[in-house]
């Protein structure tokens, strides 16, 4: 099944579109256009240790998977974007000029997992601060720890 030319799927009675990069604006144009006016997330996924996923015959698994789910007011429906995102190109364009409101969200996938979007305005950290080193929520970041401090000077409760 495909819908603007573009493998659909179903995920728990939810359409799901699947477009390549090449595709990923002019579908999400073509939603805009068919009513889906609301951008209510955009969001990544790490799949580098869960390589195994469950994709449409054509569509080729990359480390990362950018989804996007738009709602139709008028129609009263859900529908999600789910696009592959390689590791060695880690870019999509935004799709700022379609949901202005998609910035803050693009800002914080970049932050999180590294995953650029290009032509956005303010293309910074939004969580993390401006000079911090890596991604915290790819797979491959490492976690660190912080060691807890006990002070022997701390008086002790009485029962």
């Amino acid at each position: 099944m495909s819908l603007y030319g573009v493998p659909l799927s179903d995920s728990r009675g939810q359409r799901v579109l699947h477009p390549t990069r090449e595709q990923y604006v002019a579908t999400v144009k073509a939603l805009l256009d068919d009513t889906f006016v609301m951008c209510i997330d955009l969001t990544a996924v790490d799949f580098l240790t869960h390589p195994g996923r469950e994709l449409p015959e054509g569509i080729a698994a990359e480390r990362f998977e950018v989804v996007v789910n738009l709602l139709s007011l008028e129609r009263r429906e859900r529908i999600r974007v789910r696009v592959q995102v390689p590791e060695s190109d880690a870019t999509l364009p935004t799709l700022f000029d379609m949901y202005p409101g998609s910035e803050a969200m693009e800002r914080e996938v970049y932050d999180m997992f590294g995953i650029a979007f290009s032509n956005h305005p303010d293309l910074t950290r939004i969580l993390m601060p401006e000079d911090w080193d890596g991604h915290p929520l790819r797979k491959d970041y490492d976690q660190g720890r912080i060691p807890v401090q006990f002070s022997a000077d701390f008086p002790a409760r009485e029962a």
